[in-house]
């Protein structure tokens, strides 16, 4: 089997990377891991599973992030995702989101690794491909280096052989998503512990990391680094990656207009089919940040999304008020 080299991954966002904005960030890099937005594996098992997996193969190599607690149903969920033709199952045990704990997954889990651990075994059991997890380096009070090294070592034995890592513990009351992703403090130095401790396993760290420069540093310790809402927000920076971090020198854009140009053939193909154009253009607003004029780009865009009727019009009418040079 042939596995996905994840020196860098792009987190899985809820609402952010779904298929349009990894199609995107694929024009960007090459060789960069993708992740899908977090999928209920309920709703790949008991609904319509088809707009869940859809995606274009140019997106490829790409995870598929499962959020569930119930090891029979991620087993189903995980052999339609590996059918759907995804190269990996990943467990989602990092959010703290009060939807997700309603529903027993999440953050909320790495408190019973011996249930994770059930997870896993189901999942694995199920598909060929990998199966791997993201979780935190605690949860609550339970945030101690024994409380994280006994959760990884119990889903270890499982079979579990790679996790990414959020380096923040997660509170699960009191604190919204995007504070957990702020609030608790930074523990890089517990990941790379665990890596030392555990040269056996994969390791990928994830949490306030912005450059390839700091990309490259964490490389000389730990299998991956994952990158967040950095790649949302100022997505531009992995025109760079493949040559920085795969050592490819490939042509790269030559500018943010280049590329949105060589975008807008999947922008129409996509409104064709019946695409919303708001969910087209929502992740190209932060594209031209910092440019004279990307003010009024983002909002030609933000305010003319909702009621054109042309896509490409649109977003071309957009790139004119943006100076580049």
């Amino acid at each position: 089997m042939t596995f996905p080299n994840r020196r860098l991954s792009i987190a899985p966002m809820l609402d952010y990377t779904d298929r349009h904005d990894r199609y995107f960030l694929r024009m960007l890099s090459k060789h960069i891991l993708l992740y899908t937005e977090m999928i209920p594996a309920n709703a790949l098992v008991h609904a319509d599973p088809e707009p869940f997996l859809r995606h274009d193969v140019s997106e490829h190599p790409v995870v598929i992030q499962l959020g569930g607690s119930d090891p029979q149903v991620l087993a189903e969920a995980s052999k339609k995702a590996e059918d759907a033709g995804y190269c990996q199952i990943n467990l989602n045990c990092g959010c703290p989101s009060d939807r997700v704990q309603n529903g027993a997954f999440g953050a909320c889990m790495m408190k019973n690794a011996n249930h994770v651990a059930d997870c896993i075994a189901a999942m694995k059991n199920a598909v060929h491909v990998p199966v791997t997890v993201k979780c935190r380096i605690g949860v609550d009070h339970d945030d101690s280096w024994e409380f994280f090294l006994n959760f990884i070592e119990t889903v270890q034995k499982a079979g579990c052989e790679e996790f990414i890592v959020h380096a923040r513990k997660a509170w699960l009351k009191g604190l919204s998503p995007k504070e957990n992703r702020e609030v608790p403090p930074l523990d890089y130095e517990r990941v790379l512990q665990l890596k030392k401790l555990h040269q056996e396993l994969t390791i990928s760290i994830n949490g306030g990391i912005k450059t390839l420069e700091q990309t490259k540093e964490f490389l000389k310790d730990l299998d991956g680094v994952m990158i967040g809402r950095e790649a949302y927000e100022n997505s531009w920076f992995l025109n760079a990656a493949d040559a920085e971090i795969f050592g490819d020198n490939h042509a790269v854009w030559k500018s943010q207009k280049e590329l949105l140009e060589a975008y807008l053939p999947y922008v129409a193909r996509e409104q064709t089919a019946g695409c919303p154009l708001t969910i087209l253009t929502r992740h190209l607003s932060k594209l031209f940040t910092g440019f004279p004029g990307a003010r009024k780009y983002r909002q030609t865009l933000s305010e003319e999304a909702p009621k054109a009727k042309d896509a490409v019009s649109l977003i071309r009418h957009a790139m004119e008020f943006v100076s580049e040079t």
